[in-house]
């Protein structure tokens, strides 16, 4: 169990230094970038953002799952490639024909949308950067697969430093609108796309094995719905903003949701090694007993996470142009719900092993609906604030969903009662913090809810459960 549980504290260190290395370099682009880009125009990258995060989940069509299962299951080299390659050209497919919609109805919407008259333009530029993020994310995922952790962090480090080089350059020499960015991330995913040359001919063939094509898609394919699901969760808000209210709420918005991601510092290194890892393990010995402490231990890390970024946001906003500042105080909740988008991965192992994926898409199109809903009554009344209750109220429904079904299906033993404390606990203090940094009461509040979160930990007794043995049950 040790050497297990090595490995993957291993990997997510590696992971970890990656994603503090890219999110440090996002962090200093995001002051730089309210120097250079009005309210309006960061909201202009916003939604061009989401646009590109919905085509991403189209293109990919569920076939992450699934290639992350049949890989591991197939032990030879050769029937691996040909899932790859099958995997490569289902996404190189859907991106064809996502650029013939795009060329076809662009036009009818995306200048109303982008309130610009290149707006279409900017919809192909955003094509292109799929195009080459398809192709570099598919071998990077590979390579994460067989263990080459060092590579694709050097890589990832690499193409965000790339982006963030070019996007300097092209804001302040060339053009200073969004169109400047669009370019940096082109030429970046062309230079990775040309260093990792090798693989990417490897993985392409341009033939489709009907037989591998039916196990992907039987497996990926009830994931598309949780995949749209997703992206209506995380990304609808910006639109319903913008029609709603302005581009400048979208813009505040945005800039507090690139902070939000402070927290996947934490989470995002395990969430890399985590698939690998749990599929390689659900065949050892006593791995409930390790899948049980895991749970605990990323919920710990994940709620002391979150207290600790309301903490530090008013102080972290000083170095924004100041028009930007007041997005400072919705940055804290969203990281609860970034952590939740990330922490049902981790207990869903259930609904994986058994092939249950049918069950994410129910609980994420729920979710999404609730999300939809909450959206359009509470961002008239109360505007970005809406969005954040939408999106914490409906990724809580979601995960309790999936939790107690995964539970059923794969029962894992960890005591639900204690999770929930730890959270919401969590989740009352955050609300104080922000209260008190809002009314400037004094900082003896915020002290208060880091004792009770404290005191909460030690009432529950996780500790017991982190260092004792249990006779596991199964359903």
């Amino acid at each position: 169990m040790f050497q297990n549980l090595k490995r993957l504290g291993g990997d997510s260190f590696l992971y970890a230094l990656m994603n503090v290395g890219t999110k440090i370099i996002a962090f200093i682009m995001v002051p730089i970038y309210t120097y250079l880009l009005t309210k309006s125009e960061f909201g202009v990258v916003d939604i061009i953002d989401r646009w590109t995060s919905a085509l991403t989940f189209l293109v990919i069509l569920g076939t992450d799952s699934a290639l992350a299962f049949y890989y591991f299951e197939k032990k030879d080299e050769q029937s691996r490639r040909t899932y790859i390659q099958n995997v490569m050209n289902i996404r190189l497919l859907m991106v064809g024909c996502l650029l013939l919609i795009t060329v076809i109805a662009g036009p009818l919407f995306a200048n109303d949308l982008l309130k610009s008259e290149h707006g279409s333009y900017l919809l192909y530029l955003s094509i292109a950067i799929l195009l080459l993020d398809t192709i570099a994310a598919l071998v990077l995922t590979v390579l994460r697969y067989e263990f080459k952790t060092l590579r694709v962090v050097i890589l990832t480090v690499l193409k965000m430093l790339l982006v963030a080089v070019l996007s300097y350059f092209f804001l302040t020499r060339i053009i200073q609108s969004a169109e400047g960015i669009l370019y940096a991330r082109i030429i970046s995913g062309g230079l990775i796309v040309l260093l990792i040359a090798k693989p990417v001919i490897k993985y392409l063939s341009f033939k489709f094995d009907r037989n591998i094509l039916k196990d992907l898609l039987k497996y990926g394919l009830p994931l598309v719905p949780a995949s749209l699901a997703f992206w209506v969760i995380l990304n609808s808000s910006s639109f319903f903003l913008a029609s709603m209210k302005s581009l400048d709420e979208v813009g505040i918005y945005g800039v507090a949701t690139k902070f939000a991601t402070l927290i996947t510092l934490i989470t995002s290194g395990i969430q890399m090694a985590w698939r690998p890892y749990s599929m390689s393990l659900k065949d050892k010995p006593n791995h409930k007993e390790i899948f049980s402490k895991v749970y605990l231990i990323i919920l710990l890390m994940g709620t002391t996470g979150v207290l600790f970024v309301a903490t530090i946001m008013p102080y972290v906003f000083l170095i924004l142009e100041q028009s930007y500042y007041s997005a400072y105080q919705y940055v804290a909740l969203l990281s609860a719900a970034t952590f939740l988008n990330f922490y049902y991965l981790i207990i869903s192992v259930g609904i994986f092993f058994m092939k249950k994926t049918k069950i994410i898409s129910y609980a994420f199109a729920g979710a999404a609906v609730i999300n939809v809903i909450l959206n359009i009554i509470l961002i008239p009344s109360y505007s970005i604030w809406g969005v954040v209750a939408s999106y914490l109220i409906s990724y809580l429904a979601a995960i309790i969903y999936i939790f107690v079904k995964s539970q059923k299906l794969y029962y894992i033993p960890v005591s639900l009662w204690k999770m929930s404390a730890l959270f919401f606990v969590m989740l009352a203090g955050t609300i104080g913090i922000v209260y008190v940094q809002e009314h400037a009461l004094s900082p003896l509040y915020i002290v208060l809810a880091w004792v009770v979160y404290v005191a909460t930990v030690g009432i529950t007794r996780v500790d017991k459960d982190l260092r004792g043995t249990r006779n596991h049950e199964t359903n």
